[in-house]
């Protein structure tokens, strides 16, 4: 499973929970946010998030 990190501030985006406080529903791939989305957290955009992998995906 891929999650996210905003290398600004350190929120992690993770499909499985999505961003509830901006409207994304769980299941959301990063990918399909509208590019509009922003850290919930800092206000960066989709651009300064960086992919992780998560142990045992």
């Amino acid at each position: 499973m891929e999650v996210w990190k905003c290398e600004k501030c350190g929120y992690v985006y993770d499909a499985r929970i999505g961003d509830a406080s901006s409207g994304i529903s769980k299941g959301t791939p990063f990918e399909d946010l509208p590019q509009a989305w922003a850290c919930p957290r800092c206000g960066a955009s989709k651009r300064r998030f960086v992919k992780m992998e998560i142990e045992g995906s």
